[in-house]
């Protein structure tokens, strides 16, 4: 899901582009999906991910029992100094109100403005590096010599509904300004590099964008502003993390109980917007239904599903996401709404004993399981509420719909794959108060080919051969693949710097929307590869690339050096007049930075000898560290064209 504490959303990898200001140059003229002009004009707007961006205090509030209260602008979060020596008064300038979105009465938090604020949530000798977020990438823009105002952060309140940002902040209407002021500023367009809910929140940028401006004008403001897109760790269907957070609740690492983190993320509307649901499931169309009138607007958010749906098992997902045990039918007489659910599923069910409730995707997205369990968690109620008023009925559009390819014309998906991630639930009543009152007895876990219990055993489900980063699923990250044209080319190669000898090449793949893509290609044990999902005939006038990183966790992607590798070298061959291609070649990849040189103690010199040279500086305290790029390395990037 979004990022956390330790996320790496990154962005100003895409600001690599920028880095075109180290030499701004003609774009390729023969290509209509290119920026005519310099791109040392282009500017990198960063969205950061869920709880990625500092929070601030706005009030002020005296913590008995605590030498530290809380006054105007003191970090909230996160100050774990704070939220360990006074946790009650922490709780509350973090916590809001599940109906209205309004703040705690005796304390109120707002979100911090400007770079600084998405660096390192928690800054200090030793939680800094434990909380960095962009501040690795910020020094790689800085080693490319990218100018400050090339950088724009745009922080949000993570907590809220995509409506509440609008309402309380303005959002949307001040993000729309920060393209303005960037072209203007700048004089070109922007990239937009967006990580995990970073993604929805500018998925719904689009859509509100859509309703602002006329019509006939909206594809040129986009034209005009956005140049490209990279999307990091989309959860394009969703998360099944966001539903395990709301029943049981994710400390992220953080000193506090699962019931206090299930307290705070059901407080937040943006919890729900993560929630999983069907690709076969999609909503009325908001843009049309807007300007038409009549009674369609009365009904617009109803769910319109596929015939798909209901013959497939699963809602697509490789299985059942919550799974409920539920004790004999004859001790639940209080709880209608439970004995309700349990009768609909008592076909294979032996008197007297529990009974198993089972519930898709879909059955999240549309409430069917906040209902069934209404009378037994007194959370479900204020669940289905904001299901209903926040997302249901948002008069933008329904987040809880499957993405269209957005209407920009480069774009670039890219996540993390390979790793153990979980995608199903077992949960039980634990016979305590709430919000402790429901305990997990097992967790599915998607492994390539299977999928497997906590214990061990292998589950029955759709299993797919590749599985994703660790908290997003495959199945809601590789959505993006649908945007792919009707022929790809797919490139996989090693992550680390190679000669090509392990690069594998298939051309022309036939791609038919709505099914997946897969790479039959070997792999060399212990070496990690990306593979490259690249148009081969695009969509006319839109240029689609997918990106899969093994290994990269969903939480530390933009951390990778290999990510900003490939963001650098692309953007870097888009600007060159003479290439010959849409997209690099993958045929070598050689050190760009002096980070990447090393010394090769069999040989007893630098390794990458064409790139690399010995050259000792005061201070060194290694031989790698004196292994430096050559002067006149810069010619090897020219065999990127």
């Amino acid at each position: 899901m979004g990022a956390d504490l330790k996320s790496v959303t990154a962005s100003c990898t895409v600001l690599a582009v920028i880095l075109l200001l180290c030499g701004g140059g003609a774009a390729v003229e023969e290509d209509e999906n290119e920026f005519h002009g310099d791109y040392s004009k282009l500017s990198g707007i960063i969205i950061p991910g869920f709880a990625s961006t500092q929070l601030r205090a706005w009030s002020i509030l005296d913590c008995p029992y605590s030498p530290l209260d809380f006054n105007p602008l003191d970090l909230v979060w996160l100050d774990s100094t704070k939220l360990l020596s006074a946790v009650n008064c922490w709780f509350k300038c973090m916590v809001l109100d599940p109906y209205n979105e309004t703040d705690h009465p005796e304390c109120k938090s707002r979100p911090d403005s400007g770079l600084s604020a998405i660096t390192e949530l928690d800054p200090g000798y030793i939680t800094g590096p434990l909380s960095t977020v962009w501040k690795e990438w910020l020094k790689w823009c800085v080693e490319f010599g990218i100018e400050a105002n090339a950088i724009v952060a745009v922080p949000y309140d993570w907590r809220l509904s995509p409506t509440k940002l609008e309402e309380r902040d303005l959002y949307f209407h001040k993000l729309k300004l920060t393209f303005e002021t960037a072209l203007k500023l700048r004089g070109g367009p922007s990239i937009v590099f967006a990580h995990s809910m970073g993604n929805n929140v500018f998925r719904y940028f689009l859509e509100w964008l859509r309703l602002e401006i006329a019509p006939k004008h909206y594809l040129e403001w986009l034209d005009q502003h956005i140049h490209a897109y990279f999307a990091v760790g989309a959860p394009l269907l969703g998360s099944v993390e966001a539903i395990k957070s709301t029943l049981s609740g994710v400390t992220f690492g953080l000193p506090v109980s699962e019931g206090t983190a299930r307290l705070l993320s059901n407080s937040f509307a943006s919890s729900l917007w993560l929630m999983p649901f069907s690709k076969n499931c999609k909503g009325d169309n908001t843009f049309w239904t807007h300007f038409s009138g009549g009674a369609a607007k009365k009904n617009k958010h109803v769910y319109h599903c596929t015939d798909e749906e209901y013959q497939s098992k699963y809602s697509g997902w490789p299985t059942n996401i919550i799974n409920i045990e539920i004790p004999s039918p004859d001790g639940l007489d209080g709880y209608p709404s439970v004995t309700e659910a349990v009768k609909a599923n008592m076909t294979n069910m032996e008197c007297g004993l529990p009974t198993l409730l089972s519930f898709t995707a879909r059955e999240l997205a549309d409430g069917t399981l906040f209902k069934a369990i209404k009378d037994y968690d007194p959370d479900s109620a204020r669940m289905l509420h904001q299901l209903k008023k926040l997302y249901h009925d948002d008069p933008v559009m329904n987040p809880l719909t499957p993405w269209e390819r957005p209407p920009i014309k480069n774009v670039f998906c890219i996540y993390g794959a390979h790793l153990k991630t979980e995608v199903g639930y077992y949960f039980a009543p634990s016979g305590k108060p709430y919000p402790d009152n429901w305990i997990i007895t097992d967790i599915i876990y998607e492994t390539e080919g299977s999928l497997v219990s906590r214990s061990g055993t292998v589950v029955d489900g759709n299993a797919g051969p590749i599985t994703g980063d660790e908290t997003v699923p495959y199945h809601s990250l590789s959505w993006c693949k649908n945007w792919l044209g009707p022929k790809v080319n797919i490139t996989m190669a090693p992550q680390p710097e190679h000669d090509g000898s392990d690069v594998q090449i298939e051309l022309n793949v036939e791609h038919e929307h709505g099914s997946d893509i897969i790479a039959n290609m070997t792999k060399a044990p212990r070496v990690k590869y990306i593979t490259f999902y690249e148009d081969s005939e695009s969509i006319p006038g839109k240029r689609t690339a997918v990106w899969e990183l093994d290994k990269a966790n969903h939480r530390n992607i933009v951390r990778s050096p290999v990510l900003m590798r490939e963001l650098w070298l692309q953007m870097w061959h888009d600007i060159q007049p003479g290439a010959k291609s849409k997209f690099v070649t993958k045929a070598k990849r050689g050190p760009l930075r002096d980070a990447d040189c090393y010394w090769d103690y069999g040989k007893a010199c630098c390794a990458w000898q064409e790139y690399c040279e010995y050259r000792y500086s005061f201070g060194d305290v290694h031989l790698g560290q004196s292994c430096r790029l050559r002067n006149t390395s810069a010619n090897m990037l020219l065999q990127y064209i």
